[in-house]
């Protein structure tokens, strides 16, 4: 084990390593060909979300509250993204496994806060698209932007305080077994596996976690798009019910692919025993496809994304000839 501190409080001494070793995909076969893919994964998600993030920029018709939302989606992707993949390509390029004590708590913060932003954002859009279904003459005066900014503001608020209380626990743990993480990253449940002191309260914030996580937006969401579904049977035409429902199927697409591979992960392992190597890829592709996958989904799925960047093409392609007549003339006059 390496080098441990002692931390003293009045009453007790908590002893904690000057670093952990994070396993990574060491232990598993051919894992150079796993990392090449998520270097691809990584530029993909890069391109795709400060692509989307660009086009709700520059198109005027996509400064809405439900943009500012999808915005943030992108941000909370690529942020989330690069506060995982980069550190895991450098564990395989530099082979720079040891990290410090101090710097671990740090990634497992913000890889959690921006998982938990992603998770949020999701639940304000189906709140948006609960408005717009169930309360349709009333939508643009309950989603307004302030509102939108007020709702990203309170995710973030309560974000920081509760993964900051989260991490901060961890300074009571003692560690005196190993210093060696089983994981890709600073994970939570691996480091508390660590412990050989009284742990209880480390294991209720893990379950708050999970519930703030995961269970409480996904309930919500389910309960949204279920008074959407008794909107929907309330419209006569069947043309109208078509149209409605289409606004909806990008948000359940990215709910789908964000909530189902944690909740299949979670399910499998307590009905029956993973091996490790498979329960760590599975864990990894469950974080970093989604956020690969969102700018691509809402690009495609989204008419309004579409024709604005049909728009921007043709104003761009305009804004050329112009530039290049201009050229042709003043070449002429001299």
């Amino acid at each position: 084990m390496s080098s441990m501190q002692s931390n003293s409080s009045t009453d007790l001494t908590f002893v904690r390593p000057a670093t952990f070793f994070i396993s990574d995909f060491s232990n598993i076969p051919h894992a150079k060909y796993y990392y090449v893919f998520l270097s691809l994964v990584y530029v993909v998600t890069v391109l795709g979300n400060s692509f989307i993030m660009c086009i709700m920029y520059l198109a005027r018709r996509l400064h809405t509250a439900k943009y500012i939302a999808v915005f943030h989606l992108a941000l909370s992707d690529l942020c989330g993204s690069s506060a995982l993949i980069p550190k895991i390509i450098d564990m395989f390029l530099f082979d720079h496994q040891d990290i410090s004590y101090e710097a671990c708590l740090t990634n497992m913060f913000f890889v959690y806060h921006f998982m938990n932003l992603q998770s949020l954002t999701l639940l304000a859009l189906a709140y948006d698209r609960l408005v717009a279904i169930c309360f349709p003459l009333r939508y643009h005066a309950i989603v307004t932007k302030p509102a939108m900014f007020l709702i990203v503001g309170v995710m973030w608020i309560v974000s920081v305080i509760f993964f900051s209380l989260l991490v901060g626990l961890l300074n009571r743990i003692s560690f005196c077994r190993s210093n060696v993480l089983n994981s890709y990253f600073c994970d939570y449940a691996p480091i508390c596996a660590l412990a050989c002191n009284d742990i209880s309260i480390n294991i209720l914030m893990g379950k708050i976690s999970y519930g703030l996580l995961i269970c409480t937006p996904l309930i919500l969401i389910i309960i949204s798009y279920f008074c959407i579904a008794l909107a929907l049977l309330k419209i006569a035409h069947g043309a109208d019910r078509i149209k409605a429902i289409k606004t909806c199927t990008s948000h359940l697409i990215l709910v789908t692919i964000f909530y189902l591979p944690v909740l299949c992960n979670v399910l499998a392992s307590v009905t029956t025993p993973l091996h490790p190597n498979f329960q760590i890829i599975n864990n990894s592709l469950t974080q970093t496809i989604p956020p690969m996958l969102n700018p691509i989904i809402y690009t495609l799925k989204t008419e309004e994304v579409m024709q604005s960047i049909k728009e921007l093409y043709k104003r761009s392609k305009v804004n050329t000839t112009k530039e290049n007549k201009m050229k042709c003339r003043r070449i002429k006059l001299k």
